[in-house]
């Protein structure tokens, strides 16, 4: 029977509030309206700003709400107007729209579409609405996604078509984690042959810069976590070094160190840690004349970052990177044929897989110090 046009009723990981685990409940998802497509999420990654949201830290979070903006599925129907994806069509929901029309998409500067920025920072619509209904409340959605519902509805620019010979459960990674690290690298850093450069946390995104920095054939690629666990991980996917800063000698720094190893500096570094003091460490172990650091993890709301301004003057760069600097429209087709061909690596990122209704088991998973990535079965 034909679900198009029609509400449809479906199981989601419901976030009623924050600091409390998320609850399964049935929820009916609206039809697409104009310039809107229903997606049937099948695989879903959880990464840590889902748990961020959740657990009331961030400023803009705001509830009842459908977290997840990591997933892959299926398009059930569209709404009117809707050309670049159809019916059927295998795709990757994207937290950073591509619209091709907005000042942003223009300039060929940046890929910070501005189209629908204002209402996805609401949790609703491009219209200003909702298209989830639950126990007869509105719920809010998430990062333009909501990828922890069966079945969600996202803004046309918001939804790319993808190959469909590649398993959803591998491509749900390329809506964030996977791809934020590598572009860092390849796109924002434009990393190059020889470059040396040090990546601080060794979680699914700093794996992903060390892919990139791998894939632009950079000399030493050194990984700095304090967990020892990640050390493996790290020459896995083709760190040539690793440095843990709590095993160093007392009066060694680690931006003592990463000059020692690489004559003076990196070219690069990249923070994955979201914390502001591993943020002055990757700026100053940055070489003087050249050296740029990429900030890459989301610092907690309020903090603020700091350096002497001798560090930029003497040459360094510091420099922010969102989604890897990828325009999800135009280039996440190309990543999936990557991966496809085996140019890059991303089921080895799996560490854990779940149901929906083990949702919340993913999130305690996150915080063990022995997982990359959960990605959760919606079907």
């Amino acid at each position: 029977m034909s679900t198009v046009g029609k509400s449809i009723f479906c199981k989601a990981a419901v976030a009623w509030e924050a600091g409390k685990e998320l609850s399964i409940e049935e929820v009916e998802v609206l039809p697409p309206r104009a310039h809107e497509v229903r997606i049937k999420i099948h695989y879903t990654g959880v990464c840590h700003t889902d748990a961020y949201t959740l657990s009331g830290v961030d400023p803009e979070g705001a509830f009842p709400v459908i977290l997840g903006h990591e997933g892959a599925g299926i398009i059930e129907s569209v709404g009117e107007g809707v050309t670049n994806v159809k019916p059927g069509d295998h795709v990757i929901a994207l937290y950073t729209a591509e619209c091709r029309k907005c000042k942003f998409c223009k300039s060929g500067k940046t890929n910070l579409c501005g189209s629908v920025r204002a209402t996805q920072g609401l949790g609703l619509m491009p219209d200003g609405t909702s298209r989830f209904r639950c126990k007869g409340k509105e719920l809010l959605h998430f990062m333009g996604c909501s990828t922890f519902s069966q079945y969600t509805v996202v803004a046309d620019v918001s939804v790319v078509a993808v190959n469909p010979t590649a398993g959803m459960d591998k491509t749900c990674l390329l809506g964030c984690g996977f791809t934020t690290g590598y572009g860092a690298a390849t796109i924002t850093a434009k990393v190059e042959a020889g470059d040396n450069v040090a990546i601080f946390g060794a979680g699914c995104v700093g794996l992903s810069v060390v892919q990139g920095a791998v894939t632009n054939k950079a000399g030493k690629i050194i990984v700095v976590d304090i967990n020892n666990k990640k050390k493996d991980w790290a020459f896995k996917f083709g760190a040539t070094d690793f440095v843990n800063p709590l095993e160093l000698p007392k009066d060694v720094t680690i931006v003592d160190k990463l000059i020692e190893m690489t004559d003076g500096g990196c070219d690069y570094t990249f923070d994955c840690t979201g914390n502001v003091k591993v943020m002055r460490n990757a700026l100053e172990a940055c070489h003087k004349g050249w050296g740029t650091s990429i900030v890459i993890g989301v610092a907690a709301a309020g903090e603020e970052i700091s350096t002497r301004p001798f560090q930029l003057v003497t040459g360094r760069n510091w420099r922010g990177s969102a989604f890897g600097g990828f325009k999800g429209r135009t280039q996440l087709p190309g990543l999936v044929e990557d991966y496809i061909s085996g140019k890059i690596q991303i089921e080895d990122m799996i560490t854990h897989r779940h149901q929906l209704d083990q949702i919340n088991d993913a999130f305690h998973d996150m915080h063990g110090g022995d997982c990359i990535r959960a990605v959760v079965d919606m079907k």
